[in-house]
C-alpha cells in the first residue's frame, strides 16, 4: 500500500479541526491504514489556551508557517515538508465517512493522478452536495445569462436541465469515472501529478486553485476521478465564513480564472452580465410562518410536479443551481424524517448551520419536470432564528 499524507489547512475552526481529525483516524484505523496528518495553520493568533490545549491532544504534525499562506499556499507547504507517495489535501470542516481515504487511495494507485468523494451535506447523507461546476465558456456564458434574467425561464430553465445532466452523472454513479468537477475541500493526488504540473497556482488567494489545477491536468493527459463510493460530509463553508475578504476573493479568484481559460474577450462578457442591472419579473409570494429556531417542513404536495417528485433539489438561489439534492428514494427509508401527514423536512442539523439568507427548494421527477420554487427565508433576530416561507412562480 502506497504511503500517504493528509493535508490539513486550517484556519481559526478548531473545534472543527478535532473533529476532522478524528474522523480521519477512524478511517485510518478501521481500513487499516496508516497516514501522517500534517497540519498547516494558516491563522491562529488570537486561539484560546483551551483550543490550544485540544489540537496539543492531537496525533499530527503541526506547522506554522508564519503567515495565512491561503489554501494553495497551505497545500503546498504540506506537500513539501512530506515525501509521500500520495497526498489527500483537505478543509477542517470535511468529515471523511469511514472507507473514505481507502477508496480514495485505491484509484489512485489504480491510474488516477486525482481522485475526490462524493460529499454530503448531513451526517445521516440524505443530501448529496453539488460537484463543482461545469468551468467551460459555454456552461459560464448559459449559467451568467441565467443568473442575470432569472424570471426568464427559457435562460433559468436550460441552465437548470444542464446543470442537473452534470450533478447526476456524478450523484447516480456507482463505479468511478474521469471528471474534472472535483473540490479542493478535499483532494487526494499522487506526487508524480504534482511534480508534472506543478502545484496550486497561490495566485488564486482562496478558491478555483484545484479547479485550476485539474484542468492543468487533464491539459498534461492525466485523469482525475470521482469516486462515489468515497463518502465525506462537507459541513459547507465553515472555514471561510471566519474570513470576512472571502466574497472579494472568491471575485478576484473567478476573474483570474476566467482570463486565463476564457480569455480576456469572454471574461469581459461574462462580468458585463453580473453587473448589469436584472431585469425582474413579478412574482405572486404567499407568505408563511414557521416556528421559529425550526427547520422548514413542506407538504410534498406543494413540491410535486405531473409525478411525485423523484428528488428535492435545495439552492441558495432562485436561479437553482447549483443545488444540493436528496433522492426521495432515500428519504422514504427515513420514515422518522417525515411527519404523518407525508410532510418533508430538512434535517435539522443543515439548518443549524445555515447562515441568514435564503434558500429555494424544488421538487423535480424522473422526467426533469420541476415544481414552482418555493423559497424559505432564515433571519437571524438576536439569539433566535426564525423563518419565513413564500411560494413564489417559477
Amino acid at each position: 500500500m502506497s504511503d500517504l499524507a493528509i493535508v490539513l489547512v486550517h484556519y481559526r475552526t478548531p473545534a472543527l479541526l478535532v473533529d476532522a481529525t478524528r474522523a480521519l483516524l477512524r478511517d485510518l484505523e478501521s481500513s487499516n491504514l496508516r497516514a501522517e496528518i500534517l497540519v498547516i495553520d494558516n491563522g491562529s493568533a488570537g486561539s484560546s489556551p483551551g483550543d490550544r490545549a485540544g489540537w496539543s491532544e492531537l496525533p499530527v504534525r503541526w506547522i506554522d508557517p508564519g503567515a495565512n499562506l491561503g489554501y494553495a499556499g497551505g497545500v503546498r507547504c504540506g506537500v513539501e515538508a512530506s515525501s509521500a507517495e500520495c497526498i489527500v489535501a483537505m478543509n477542517p470542516d470535511v468529515l471523511v465517512a469511514e472507507g473514505c481515504l481507502g477508496r480514495l487511495l485505491a484509484e489512485l494507485e489504480s491510474g488516477a493522478a486525482a481522485a475526490g468523494p462524493q460529499f454530503f451535506w448531513d451526517g445521516e447523507r440524505r443530501f448529496f452536495l453539488p460537484p463543482t461546476e461545469a468551468r467551460s465558456a459555454p456552461a459560464e456564458l448559459r449559467a451568467a445569462l441565467a443568473r442575470r434574467f432569472p424570471g426568464a425561464k427559457g435562460f433559468s430553465g436550460a441552465a437548470r436541465r444542464a446543470w442537473r445532466r452534470h450533478a447526476r452523472r456524478h450523484w447516480e454513479a456507482t463505479a468511478p469515472f474521469p471528471s474534472s468537477a472535483l473540490s479542493g475541500a478535499l483532494i487526494a493526488f499522487r506526487r508524480d501529478a504534482w511534480a508534472r504540473v506543478g502545484p496550486f497556482d497561490e495566485a488564486f488567494r482562496l478558491y478555483f486553485e484545484e479547479t485550476d489545477w485539474l484542468l492543468r491536468l487533464r491539459a498534461a493527459g492525466l485523469d482525475s476521478h470521482f469516486v462515489p463510493a468515497a463518502h465525506a460530509v462537507h459541513l459547507f463553508a465553515q472555514s471561510s465564513v471566519q474570513e470576512p475578504r472571502a466574497t472579494a476573493w472568491f471575485a478576484e479568484a473567478e476573474r483570474l480564472f476566467r482570463r486565463r481559460h476564457f480569455g480576456a474577450g469572454v471574461t469581459k462578457l461574462l462580468e458585463s452580465l453580473s453587473t448589469a442591472p436584472l431585469r425582474r419579473s413579478p412574482a405572486m409570494l404567499r407568505p408563511r410562518s414557521t416556528p421559529a429556531g425550526a427547520a422548514p417542513a413542506l407538504s410534498l404536495a406543494e413540491l410535486s410536479t405531473p409525478q411525485p417528485p423523484a428528488w428535492i433539489e435545495v439552492a441558495l438561489a432562485k436561479v437553482g443551481f447549483p443545488a444540493a439534492g436528496e433522492r426521495m428514494l432515500e428519504l422514504q427509508k427515513l420514515p422518522e424524517t417525515a411527519p404523518g401527514n407525508g410532510d418533508w423536512q430538512m434535517p435539522e442539523e443543515i439548518w443549524r448551520r445555515l447562515p441568514p439568507g435564503e434558500l429555494w427548494i424544488r421538487g423535480v421527477d424522473e422526467a426533469g419536470r420541476e415544481s414552482p420554487p418555493v423559497p424559505i427565508g432564515r433571519h437571524l433576530e438576536g439569539a433566535e432564528t426564525v423563518a419565513t416561507a413564500k411560494t413564489a412562480s417559477a
